[in-house]
């Protein structure tokens, strides 16, 4: 019995020593770990004048907490050197801050790569004109394939003056021998008084071109509402003469529109350019059913031919008459004057 409380003894005295000898491992490591940390914490806080680019801005990662130590000393050890080996990781990159970051060299990048990548702008020649004036455009092809009417477009057109007008016809004064009856039948002095006064461009008009007006009654203040106020013409009456049928106006009348008095484009060809150089005289009569009264033909001649003495002459001569149906391009074609129409009248002119 005494014995084994001796033993007991001994026992409960060398436990007591390994103990205290292990506590004093422990406390030892604790210091270690903590003096450890103390390092990392100083070196994982660099100083912003020790950045090798002072001019771009960094963003500081905040330090993190020191953890609780845990009784157990393998787990420790093991978790000291993951957190040594990330924040010398952290350290390394924050002192060596990726020029990427930085938005300034991102831009030039951007702009020289702009640059370098766009082709220089290449020199296109461009084709001199030729010395020659005029243009030529191509002929007015008809349904069958022929040619109508040649067409010379300028590219300047200078102002050549005005036309003056011619005198008036003369009248009969008495017996005497000299003096000479009006030669005209159809074209009143008002009439001739109305062409007169326009004042006409030299060249001004190069074609005269026939109509029928599609209905066999009219005149001029008729066809003026109908253009004006239903086709939305503005300046009213395509034509620049309407000459009646006896219907609505008398037999062979003729009325001056005011596209004659204002010396302005007509509208009676589909051609902007026809318009613009061609004068419009239309008959009053559907010459597909019918055919133009004698009155009409006759005043129709006289007024042209008083036409062409009051705008004179263009470069190929005497100003040429044409039938509708050959002035109108190819693209639209038209039946005016109408089929009865007796187009072997148009060899006088």
């Amino acid at each position: 019995m005494v014995r084994f409380r001796i033993w007991l003894a001994t026992a409960l005295a060398f436990g007591a020593l390994v103990a205290g000898l292990l506590r004093a491992q422990v406390n030892e490591e604790k210091r270690r770990d903590q003096s450890e940390e103390t390092e990392t914490r100083t070196a994982s806080t660099p100083k912003p004048k020790k950045s090798p680019t002072p001019k771009t801005k960094r963003r500081h990662t905040p330090t993190p907490k020191p953890k609780t130590p845990k009784k157990k000393s393998g787990a420790k050890k093991t978790s000291d050197k993951t957190n040594k080996s990330a924040k010398s990781k952290s350290v390394r990159k924050e002192e060596t801050p990726k020029p990427r970051k930085t938005p300034a060299p991102q831009v030039e990048k951007a702009r020289a790569a702009s640059e370098t990548s766009s082709p220089p702008p290449r020199a296109i020649a461009v084709p001199t004109p030729a010395p020659s004036p005029q243009l030529k455009p191509a002929r007015a092809v008809s349904a069958e394939g022929q040619g109508q009417v040649v067409i010379e477009k300028s590219g300047i057109e200078e102002d050549q003056g005005f036309e003056p007008p011619p005198s008036p016809p003369p009248r009969r004064f008495g017996f005497w021998p000299w003096s000479r009856p009006v030669s005209y039948r159809y074209l009143t002095s008002s009439v001739i008084e109305a062409i007169r006064r326009a004042p006409v461009k030299r060249r001004r008009w190069q074609f005269i071109v026939v109509h029928n007006s599609g209905t066999r009654q009219g005149n001029a203040r008729v066809f003026d509402y109908y253009h004006r106020h239903v086709r939305r013409m503005q300046n009213g009456l395509a034509y620049h003469f309407v000459i009646g049928n006896g219907t609505s106006t008398g037999n062979g009348q003729i009325e001056v529109g005011d596209r004659w008095r204002r010396q302005i484009n007509g509208g009676h060809v589909h051609s902007d350019y026809l318009n613009n150089i061609s004068l419009g005289i239309c008959l009053v009569g559907d010459f597909n059913r019918d055919q133009p009264t004698r009155a009409q033909l006759d005043a129709c001649e006289e007024l042209i031919r008083y036409l062409r003495d009051r705008c004179g002459k263009t470069e190929r001569g005497a100003i040429p008459v044409k039938p509708h149906r050959e002035m109108n391009p190819p693209r639209w074609p038209t039946d005016c004057p109408g089929d009865d129409f007796p187009y072997s009248w148009f060899r006088r002119f």
